[in-house]
């Protein structure tokens, strides 16, 4: 009982209980979670306590429904100096009512302090005063209109220190002043989802190197080309990549570009029951000229020609790598010069090749792969390494077929404890 850090938590249900802990925790600044979804009565222990505690909060987590959230924030009004954590939850009946208002009156609009601030559906004139301390933000379900860019912006200019941010379906649906940059030096991350084109905000944003990005992106249906994600281009420092994984499940189809200068994440929202075919076709609206690493993982490809379309511009292409593919035959097709009628040969430098066969509805045609690298190789293309690897219990490669490829590969591993990723060059 004499020890304060065991009595710093406090949630206001007892007003006695509330006492002791404050009496308890002395000298220590506290962490208040506060949750009322049926209002505020007279006799509530927030009313009595928070006029003489507000100057020791060090976090606050404020929730309830939108019709009575208000009525608690509207009592916050005094400073609070210590305060580094601040979580506010509206409630999430959209039908019934508007998102609460929060004041910039909020702590006197001094969040000087403040560490990391999570708004979930509330609605607020972003920004307030002194913010140089924020480090993360958190902005979850505004309704349309309820936020701008502008206000984004002018927020994100007096928090030059933030390092997170994210936007849950808070994505701002009009835009800002053409030509207005905001630098955000400190950024690590910013994650944004739903809710509208996220390069209405991205395209004011300097990204620092360094950062990541992950965002979601609506692609209509085929031809994709019509909808490129804009703010692409804009994010200067992150377009060094040199590595790139697709990930074709269905119900989740993402892609992720990383280099030396960062890391950027997309999820590609589609309507289309095969969004493995957007994958590789999304990649033809960036520049990939630099990329020397492609990893293609899960998905069930019907064509050849967005693959190709993708490897195409790929000349510095060093590793193909595939895992859990149904159709692997699409990228032997892909990587065979003679099977265009250009007969153009794409990643004319590619050097290994790993196809991870862990699937059980089609086999490897081995054929077809020894075409392909004799092809190759008589172009003066020649792979360094083929590895296949295959778990599945069906038939095995000939090993007359793997001496045959070995012919044109320099090295080439075979079988199920093959292996999963190669050397970098």
């Amino acid at each position: 009982m004499s020890h304060p850090p065991l009595w710093t938590d406090l949630d206001c249900v007892n007003l006695d209980k509330t006492h002791v802990y404050l009496e308890r925790s002395m000298p220590l600044p506290v962490n208040l979670s506060l949750y009322r979804n049926n209002g505020l009565p007279t006799y509530d222990p927030f009313l009595q306590i928070i006029p003489h505690t507000i100057g020791r909060l060090k976090s606050l987590s404020v929730g309830g429904k939108p019709e009575n959230l208000q009525d608690i924030t509207d009592r916050l009004s005094q400073p609070a100096p210590l305060l580094e954590e601040l979580s506010i939850h509206g409630g999430c009946d959209h039908a019934l009512y508007r998102n609460p208002v929060l004041a910039s009156t909020l702590f006197n609009g001094d969040l000087s302090s403040l560490r990391k601030l999570c708004l979930e559906y509330v609605r607020t004139e972003l920004p307030w005063r002194n913010m140089t301390n924020l480090t993360s933000l958190m902005l979850s379900h505004t309704m349309p209109g309820e936020i701008t860019v502008e206000h984004l912006l002018d927020f994100f200019k007096n928090a030059l220190n933030l390092q997170e941010i994210e936007l849950y379906s808070a994505i701002p649906t009009s835009g800002a002043q053409a030509g207005r940059l905001v630098s955000l030096a400190c950024l690590e991350w910013v994650y944004t989802t739903g809710g509208g084109p996220s390069s209405l905000l991205l395209d004011h944003l300097l990204i620092p190197v360094g950062a990541r990005l992950t965002t979601e992106v609506e692609l209509p249906s085929p031809p994709i080309a019509d909808a490129p994600p804009r703010f692409f281009d804009n994010l200067r420092n992150l377009h060094n990549f040199t590595t790139i994984r697709l990930y074709g499940d269905k119900s989740y189809p993402h892609m992720q570009f990383s280099g030396p200068n960062g890391e950027v994440g997309m999820t590609l929202t589609t309507s289309q029951a095969n969004a493995t075919f957007l994958v590789p076709g999304s990649l033809a609206l960036f520049d990939t000229s630099k990329v020397e690493r492609l990893e293609i993982v899960g998905g069930d490809l019907l064509y050849t020609n967005p693959l190709y379309c993708a490897l195409l511009p790929m000349s510095d292409l060093r590793t193909f790598t595939l895992y859990r593919c149904r159709s692997p035959h699409i990228f032997i097709r892909a990587l065979h010069p003679d099977m265009r009628p250009s007969r153009i040969m794409v990643c004319p430098n590619l050097e290994g090749l790993v196809l991870n066969l862990n699937i059980d509805k089609e086999d490897l045609d081995i054929r077809s792969v020894i075409e392909m690298v004799e092809v190759r190789a008589s172009r003066g293309a020649k792979l360094r390494i083929v590895r296949i690897i295959d778990r599945n219990a069906g038939p095995k490669v000939d090993p007359a077929d793997v001496l045959e490829l070995r012919k044109h590969v320099w090295d080439v591993d075979y079988g199920p404890e093959a292996g999963g990723s190669l050397p970098s060059w």
